[in-house]
């Protein structure tokens, strides 16, 4: 194939590197140019995503890029623990760089440019300052563990630690027998991010486990926005009105988690299907795919609301911990971003594990 860009994806990260290997794939007519500013895709990253994430036919757009699957995973709370079965995967980056690197016809590293023709903006996020967010932040670590961890599933959440800057968990996923990241994840209403003193709290957490860590492999850091409330409107001319976009710049990321990947799947597998892959058919496609996402999300924005604002910041593992009582199904389908209409009552009803004056106070002032 012809390095000619019939179309140019700028942003090597997991939206636009899906984008750009689903046209490779489905769409080999098409001349597809992947430019990134970074010397690698994909930074520096791990992506996890639970099997209920993904429709089975799109599976193949993340297949080729996993480098970890476990069939099920746990959960630990001070009140409640639970093994549920749902299959987990993860990507690194380093996967993710490899295989797109060799699938796709042209990738253009250190570069950096502008959107002209049929072009899709992948390059990150909007301005934030157009939305009401909280905040997920965390520090993860790969860990070499001599003699084993003892894990043989991944820990989604471990809030059985002390609670600090609001919600706080524990994230593990365990990669081999001794190898394991550790991640310290924190639902707090600041983006600061204090690298050092999280690095002091992971290691005294290695430590309880009765762990002999005698190698740190890799550590990334990264803060998610939580959404909620704000303008979709002002978001999308934050970074052009006229423009296809992608990722987190398109508004694409689950608004109470702050992860992307199942909405950079539907996105990629949506443009690989598209019959007009113009400029302005792209523009067109993305902008409505984006709004149509905002307008079908504002519940998990309004529980965004009532956990920041109505939950005081050492109880708000209470809301996840009842959250992990309710049937899998409802679980896996919140995760997705899929809850149904009955869905969303269960999570209502009953007693509230926030005060129900506040809550009240909190959907108002939304």
């Amino acid at each position: 194939m012809s390095d000619r860009a019939d179309i140019t994806i700028l942003g090597g990260g997991l939206a636009g590197g899906l984008i750009a290997f689903a046209l490779s794939q489905r769409r080999p007519d098409m001349g597809v140019t992947l430019v990134e500013r970074e010397p690698t895709l994909g930074g520096n990253h791990i992506w996890s995503f639970f099997d209920t994430d993904i429709a089975e036919e799109d599976r193949w757009i993340v297949a080729p890029f996993v480098s970890h699957r476990w069939d099920g995973y746990d959960v630990r709370f001070p009140g409640h623990r639970r093994v549920l079965s749902t299959g987990y995967n993860s990507i690194e980056s380093g996967q993710f760089d490899r295989v797109l690197r060799s699938r796709l016809p042209a990738v253009r590293l250190n570069e950096d440019g502008e959107p002209e023709g049929a072009a899709i903006d992948a390059r990150g996020a909007g301005d934030l300052g157009t939305l009401q967010l909280g905040w997920q932040k965390f520090v993860g670590q790969v860990l070499r563990v001599e003699g084993g961890h003892g894990l043989t599933r991944p820990v989604v959440m471990d809030a059985t630690v002390e609670q600090i800057d609001g919600y706080r968990f524990v994230y593990l996923l365990p990669f081999d027998a001794e190898r394991v990241f550790v991640e310290d994840t924190y639902y707090s209403d600041s983006a600061a991010l204090d690298v050092a003193a999280i690095g002091a709290r992971i290691e005294a957490y290695a430590a309880a486990q009765g762990w002999r860590v005698t190698a740190t492999q890799r550590e990334e850091t990264g803060v998610l926005p939580v959404v909620i409330g704000g303008d979709f409107d002002a978001y999308w001319r934050s970074t052009g009105a006229g423009l296809a976009k992608a990722g987190m710049r398109a508004g694409l990321f689950h608004p109470t988690t702050g992860y992307s990947l199942p909405d950079a799947v539907r996105l990629a597998s949506a443009i690989a299907k598209a019959p007009d892959l113009s400029a302005e058919g792209l523009a067109r496609l993305t902008r409505a795919h984006a709004e149509r996402t905002w307008r079908a999300r504002g519940f998990y924005r309004l529980l965004d609301a009532m956990l920041f604002r109505a939950a005081e910041p050492a109880q708000r593992y209470r809301v996840l911990e009842r959250f992990y009582r309710l049937p899998e199904p409802l679980i896996g389908r919140f995760y997705g971003g899929r809850s149904t209409t009955a869905d969303m009552m269960r999570l209502l009803i009953g007693k509230p594990p926030v005060p129900i004056g506040r809550a009240i106070a909190a959907v108002m002032k939304r």
